[in-house]
């Protein structure tokens, strides 16, 4: 863990990787607004960042919670909600592996960073069952996942030099990345691995999208364009990113389930 929370505290400016991946802000947002219903919500966004979802669920009304094992996220975020006058109910530095101590119990729970730093399929149960022990019944619980086809992607978006063809199908057969070169420890995963990770802890399925899908692959040049052009190319996304043929264009998985 000491690792991951040095690569956010040093390195990686995670409040900046949203701004690059707008379509994937954009799109997550919306099934936010699809989902997320409800007035006076409260919110826990565990692993959530430089609070990036949790203030724009807060500027909505609802009553929003921040764990993040970076400090340096965790101040970005106090910063960040300052500026757009909005207070959180909490900013806590924590680890998503050490949830006994929270009691209150949450409408909704983000869990949308630490099952893609945990290498351990123990560790990515125990996050998620610490989670669901703060879900209310009928609660909501969001995920994300770094799919298994992403390094593939990442090397795909600008043609980069390939170092070895068997280790970047290799995520395909084991997702493990022990965070030597690139991108720090992390575990990239199958759609359905995910789906049934999910269903294991008898959440009922309501949304499991391929975020960026096909839009991925031209992401800058879409990134690029006027708004109205760039609202076109959004709906697009939008609307395939429920297409099960398409799952492995994008990078990111988003799952919402119901308790």
């Amino acid at each position: 863990m000491n690792k991951i929370e040095q690569w956010y505290d040093k390195e990686y400016d995670e409040w900046e990787r949203l701004k690059r991946h707008k379509i994937e802000f954009d799109i997550t947002k919306r099934y936010f607004d699809e989902y997320i219903t409800g007035e006076n919500l409260e919110i826990f966004d565990i692993g959530g960042g430089p609070g990036r979802y949790s203030i724009y669920l807060a500027e909505k009304g609802h009553k929003v919670a921040l764990l993040d094992l970076s400090k340096r996220n965790i101040e970005v975020a106090k910063k960040k909600s300052a500026e757009k006058n909005i207070k959180l109910e909490a900013y806590i530095h924590g680890n998503a592996l050490e949830l006994g101590e929270y009691e209150q119990k949450y409408d909704v729970i983000l869990l949308m960073g630490p099952l893609y730093h945990l290498i351990k399929e123990s560790d990515r149960k125990k996050a998620i069952e610490g989670a669901m022990g703060l879900l209310k019944p009928n609660g909501i619980m969001v995920a994300s996942f770094i799919s298994n086809y992403a390094p593939i992607q990442d090397y795909l978006k600008g043609v980069h030099p390939i170092e070895s063809v068997d280790e970047l199908l290799g995520y395909l057969e084991d997702g493990k990345h022990n965070g030597d070169k690139g991108f720090t420890t992390a575990y990239f995963t199958g759609y359905k691995e995910a789906k049934d990770l999910m269903s294991s802890f008898g959440l009922t399925e309501v949304v499991f999208a391929g975020v960026e899908n096909i839009l991925r692959s031209k992401e800058k040049e879409i990134n690029e364009l006027e708004e109205s052009e760039y609202k076109k190319w959004l709906e697009i996304g939008y609307q395939l990113s429920k297409d099960e043929k398409l799952i492995g264009t994008g990078e990111h998985f988003l799952y919402i389930g119901r308790k």
